[in-house]
């Protein structure tokens, strides 16, 4: 692998993983008892149009039988329901409860902060390359799942 490539793979390795560790750290200083995963799964279900299995699974990137896991734990920790479509009985849908609805504020409010951050130290809104290369790899990363 050529040095670019292994820079690149370590930048981007870095980069996430600091990011993930970054925001658990500041929603348990919050207060909040759910892992990452469970956060995103929160936060895959607010994005969704219709919040069913196979969407929230499809926003995530995963299998329906891991999204119903999570699901169900999400469930028994009070942050989800499940309730039936008025219009269509057999369609089951994801609903959040008041306390995912708190969890979702603190990490939009943790991301808008990451940003902030970002653009105030590095001047990104200068650096349109820096821009359109995120936008190809997030492109990409996309296209991959």
């Amino acid at each position: 692998m050529s040095e670019a490539k292994v820079i690149i793979n370590e930048l981007l390795v870095d980069i996430f993983n600091r990011i993930l560790a970054i925001e658990g750290e500041e929603l348990r200083k919050a207060g909040v008892s759910l892992s990452m995963n469970e956060v995103h799964v929160l936060e895959a279900i607010s994005l969704s149009d219709e919040p069913n299995m196979t969407n929230i699974a499809t926003k995530l990137g995963i299998t329906v039988s891991s999204a119903t896991t999570s699901i169900n734990t999400l469930v028994q920790k009070g942050f989800v329901r499940r309730y039936t479509d008025e219009n269509d009985r057999r369609k089951v849908l994801i609903a959040l409860e008041n306390p995912a609805k708190k969890v979702l504020k603190l990490h939009d409010f943790y991301h808008q902060k990451m940003i902030d951050s970002i653009f105030e130290d590095l001047k990104v809104e200068e650096d349109e390359v820096l821009i359109a290369s995120l936008k190809k790899v997030a492109s990409y990363f996309k296209k991959q799942q």
